[in-house]
């Protein structure tokens, strides 16, 4: 590709010069420049590319798209014989040219997009093993990994930069994938990572309290959600899968309806993909569905109440892909957990051990309410903290949450990054207090908890929640490895259950 007709995608406000040399790529970090390759210089939440093109130059870029005008200008000037394009909006004209470069992955590959707050990855995951059931290829883009026709990688951001994401699509596709399923965070949409995908299918999971840090308001963070259903910055999808049970289902259901979106609802005893009735069991739960093409009673191996929410959204954006509901009712059981939700930690020790992602206070109330579910006669046990340099305000509601849910709670560090954890636990303590319930507070997470395992009687549960499959503790100073299931099995073990390996 030569850099007239890569151009020739990009929306442009103005344009300079050309080059008869081969394209190599498309680069957003200078540091990535190989000769030959165009650098898209954009300004970013806390840094501007612009600031580093005569870097990116000196290393060889064939080209540089801007969007600043100023640095459009400059160029002309002083460096007349590097093509150059200004554009309006950065992220959108990377995503134009990635999507030119990479020879349009995009056309192949059907894209289903999963926004929320919680159950995306859930979500995703399920959709993604549905697909594969059905003898489909797939590229997944998560939090916890991605996956190119069946090869695991790790994942960097929960929803990459267009850059990032247009080039897995376009290994993906030529391994014969034909199925996109990405989780699409609020910050993507806000900032337009996700421009140049235009999904096939929308998944809406729920909207609770979160990344307010970010957003400012609940407002905002709705607004960002919305972005993917109202095709007012990206195309609308053709089918709106939604939770019947969130009380912003409604706006978003009448956003992507004036798009031209179907809407087609989930959720229990509601919705068009609905479960009318459920048993849950301890090897996960049995339910009957009801949906527009059939009814069934079907085996789930997802333990709890949130994964029924999870697997139904999963298998209406599944059935919305084209997969017969005969089809679906047949691989519902073959369905396994995904790691880091609802993890079990087993040595041998006569009480349930789970590890989770939960780290929102609307995830700690489900979390809890299901361990209380598979739980009795026995007391829940919770080990929880809070992130640092996030959201302060959801603290004291997290501490609040952790002990309505709870009968003992050990409150610990949970990435305290820059901050004090001490300081991070004085403003997650009121809402244990006023919740009533028995805490003690431990800042070290390894001391947390084996404190917690240790206070665990036969027929309790103990919940570990807020890193679920991290395998990361950020600290002010360093990050040290830290895998919650691996240090809960490992004090299991020296608490005398089972063997160490």
């Amino acid at each position: 590709m030569f850099w007239k007709d890569l151009i020739a995608e990009v929306t442009a406000v103005g344009s300079s010069g050309d080059s008869a040399t081969p394209l190599t790529g498309i680069e957003y970090d200078s540091r990535q420049i190989k000769p030959g390759a165009v650098f898209v210089a954009m300004k970013g939440g806390t840094t501007d590319g612009n600031r580093f093109v005569e870097k990116a130059l000196t290393s060889g870029a064939a080209g540089i798209i801007t969007d600043s005008a100023e640095t459009f200008d400059h160029l002309l000037v002083y460096n007349p014989e590097v093509p150059v394009l200004e554009v309006e909006h950065g992220r959108r004209a990377l995503a134009q040219a990635c999507a030119a470069f990479f020879g349009h992955p995009e056309k192949t590959l059907n894209a289903t997009g999963i926004t929320g707050t919680n159950g995306k990855t859930t979500t995703a995951y399920l959709t993604e093993q549905i697909l594969n059931l059905a003898a489909r290829k797939t590229v997944l883009i998560g939090t916890i990994e991605y996956h190119v026709a069946g090869e695991v990688r790790p994942s960097l951001h929960t929803t990459p930069e267009p850059r990032d994401l247009f080039a897995l699509m376009a290994e993906g596709a030529q391994r014969g994938a034909t199925e996109l399923v990405t989780e699409v965070s609020s910050h993507a949409l806000d900032q337009g990572r996700s421009y140049g995908v235009p999904f096939d299918v929308a998944v809406f999971t729920n909207l609770t309290r979160d990344h307010l840090d970010f957003h400012g308001t609940m407002e905002n963070y709705f607004a960002a959600k919305r972005l993917l259903f109202d095709g007012t910055r990206y195309p609308a999808p053709r089918v709106a899968v939604l939770i019947e049970h969130d009380p912003h289902t409604r706006r978003l259901a009448a956003a992507a309806r004036r798009a031209g979106a179907e809407v087609r609802t989930y959720g229990i005893k509601a919705g068009d993909f609905r479960a009318t009735d459920f048993a849950l069991t301890p090897a996960g739960a049995t339910l009957t569905l009801e949906t527009p093409e059939g009814s069934a009673t079907v085996e789930s191996h997802l333990a709890g109440e949130v994964n029924i929410l999870n697997l139904l959204a999963a298998f209406t954006a599944a059935h919305a892909r084209g997969i017969a509901f005969s089809s679906l009712i047949g691989f519902v059981p073959k369905l396994t957990p995904v790691p880091g939700r609802f993890q079990s930690v087993h040595a041998g020790q006569p009480f349930t051990v789970i590890v989770d992602y939960a780290h929102t206070d609307d995830a700690l109330r489900n979390l809890t309410a299901l361990a209380r579910q598979m739980t009795p006669n026995g007391q829940i046990v919770t080990v929880f903290g809070c992130g640092g340099d996030r959201d302060r305000t959801k603290r004291p509601k997290m501490g609040l949450a952790a002990g309505q849910g709870s009968d003992f709670v050990v409150a610990t560090s949970d990435n305290p990054r820059s901050e004090d954890p001490r300081a991070i636990l004085a403003e997650i303590e009121p809402g244990l207090k006023k919740s009533g319930a028995r805490y003690t507070i431990e800042p070290d997470r390894t001391t947390a908890i084996r404190l917690a395992l240790t206070e665990a009687k036969t027929g309790d549960t103990v919940l570990i929640a807020g890193k679920g499959h991290e395998k990361q503790q950020i600290l002010a100073d360093r990050t040290i490895p830290f895998d919650d299931a691996e240090v809960a099995l490992s004090a299991l073990h020296e608490l005398g259950y089972g063997k160490k390996q």
